[in-house]
């Protein structure tokens, strides 16, 4: 495993171009039992049995069968993606389509930030066709998707390339639905026709039960839908996805259900870690969208994070941004001012960036005010956790208690309860990113995985695949080559300077180039888990 990087590998540039892909590259970040009547024995409200309880708390069915959205033959499917440029590239990597799929739209009961009921939406992918690959009984993935600021999202319309989720679910029905795997994809609370007002984002308790509850829901229809559930279990999800398919692994291990094997993607699982590197001077390339997001969330889930959002935004944002996210115009939150592009600080910020092509991030119309940073700063001086050290340190990313720290302010404290580095999974896992990730560090993978290993995971159990390390010869090492290759084919194809080169490259690096990479590296471990009887 490499060592931890201490400062970006890839230089970022302001410039126009720049700015504009930027708003694009943040905005498209991918950035996962009901009784019957009285029968005909008479039996019924009239002889003393009670009549059955209502099927209507958490993973109970809304809609039943789930409405269907489309249906396509492998034959069909395999010439929708030859059809565009994406889809041929995807097709590379996930393999011709094997089978068939049909598209369901669930509608299920689930929970919010405060327990409170609510609604959410999930598509359901049910592989068809003659081959044996698609028939019969079969696995089972349950997929979580990554961070996007629009409210309408809705995997289950992934075929209409108008949607703002087509891309991400012609990916997974690519790679997993075509591919002989029946697939629960939710869309999560405070999305699609969800009637929470607000988005549970990186709420590690909220966001593993609304997947546990979708998965339950699915499960209730899947008899009068033609999905034949084998039992074998596969959880997994990228960027925002991955930490809510390592929450899912957690809640259900905790729970007594079973996993069969997991693979979180490039997961902000050490998010105490991530949040304090943004206040000593190293944000993330998505931060003015993942910062008001995270706060939001959190001050539903615990109230404390602040007194009022002008504690910590300037005054042109403040207002109404605790309900800004998800946006019903996403494509207007930076054009419309409502949100920064790239300024997070100050120009004058203290703590300034840790290295000058972090700069990008200090500047003018700055989304957090400079005493918010202060007090948080502080806050990491004074009551440091000893797993969250900038820079990442041998003994910071193995020590098996990283979240031995108390802070003071609210912000860190939520931080600390949403950081997935308190539990430790029994069945395999594999976690999978690029050590050169400007959106979700690859510091947070090694710092996970570390303390895992800390807490004595044994290491058959566990698979981490750094996509830069070409050195390594293993199972993934298709992966890593095919990913160099898809990095050089984007640089080349890219007009301008070496420096423009590598500046596409650096935006399009986590929402585009490295996900077909991981999720195939994710199909090629579920398989061996099967193989090998797991």
């Amino acid at each position: 495993m490499n060592q931890p990087q201490t400062q970006p590998s890839r230089p970022l540039r302001k410039t126009a171009a720049f700015t504009a892909v930027a708003s694009a590259a943040t905005l498209l970040l991918l950035a996962a039992c009901g009784g019957g009547g009285g029968g005909g024995g008479g039996i019924g409200i009239g002889v003393g049995v009670p009549p059955p309880a209502a099927d209507n708390g958490r993973g109970s069915v809304v809609t039943d069968p789930p409405e269907k959205t489309a249906s396509l033959t492998a034959t069909q499917f395999t010439a929708s993606l030859q059809a565009s440029d994406q889809g041929k590239a995807l097709l590379q990597v996930a393999g011709t389509p094997k089978c068939g799929v049909d598209l369901r739209y669930l509608e299920y009961r689930t929970i919010g930030a405060k327990n409170e009921a609510t609604n959410a939406t999930a598509a359901i992918m049910v592989p068809t066709g003659s081959d044996v690959a698609c028939s019969g009984q079969r696995p089972v993935v349950l997929y979580a998707h990554g961070t996007t600021a629009a409210k309408a999202y809705n995997l289950a319309r992934w075929t209409d390339s108008t949607q703002a989720a087509a891309g991400e679910g012609l990916m997974i029905a690519a790679m997993f639905a075509a591919q002989g795997y029946i697939v629960v994809a939710p869309n999560y609370a405070g999305y699609d026709k969800s009637t929470l007002p607000y988005h549970p984002y990186l709420d590690g308790d909220q966001q593993g039960k609304d997947m546990v509850d979708a998965l339950t829901a699915a499960r209730k229809t899947f008899s009068g839908i033609g999905a034949n559930d084998a039992g074998s279990l596969f959880i997994t999800g990228y960027s925002q996805g991955g930490y809510v398919a390592m929450a899912a692994h957690r809640e259900m291990q905790a729970n007594g259900k079973a996993v069969t094997a997991s693979a979180p993607l490039s997961a902000p699982s050490a998010i105490s870690l991530l949040t304090d590197y943004t206040y000593l001077g190293w944000p993330a390339l998505g931060a003015t969208l993942f910062v008001p997001l995270l706060s939001t969330s959190w001050q539903q889930q615990f109230g404390n994070v602040y007194g009022s959002a002008s504690d910590v935004y300037e005054a042109q944002y403040a207002s109404g941004i605790d309900t800004l996210l998800p946006s019903t115009s996403p494509g207007t939150l930076f054009s419309s001012g409502k949100l920064p592009q790239l300024a997070l600080f100050p120009a004058n910020a203290t703590p300034g960036p840790v290295s000058p092509e972090l700069s990008i991030f200090y500047g003018a119309n700055n989304l957090i005010k400079q005493s918010f940073l202060t007090q948080a700063a502080g806050d990491i001086q004074g009551n440091p956790c000893p797993g969250n050290a900038l820079p990442a340190t041998a003994a910071s990313l193995s020590t098996t208690s990283p979240l031995d720290c108390k802070p003071s302010t609210g912000f860190r404290k939520a931080a600390i309860a949403n950081d997935l580095r308190n539990w430790v999974p029994t069945r395999p896992m594999l976690m999978c990113g690029g050590a050169n990730d400007p959106t979700v560090n690859f510091v947070s993978t090694r710092a996970t995985s570390g303390y895992f290993r800390a807490k004595g995971m044994p290491s058959n159990l566990l698979s981490v695949v750094d996509l830069e390390d070409s050195a390594a010869i293993d199972a993934y090492s298709t992966a890593r080559a095919g990913f160099a290759q898809a990095k050089a084919l984007l640089a080349q194809n890219t007009s301008g300077s070496a420096s423009d080169k590598a500046q596409a490259v650096t935006l399009a690096y986590h929402g585009t180039l490295a996900p077909p990479f991981c999720l195939a590296s994710a199909r090629g471990f579920f398989q061996g888990v099967l193989a090998a009887g797991g």
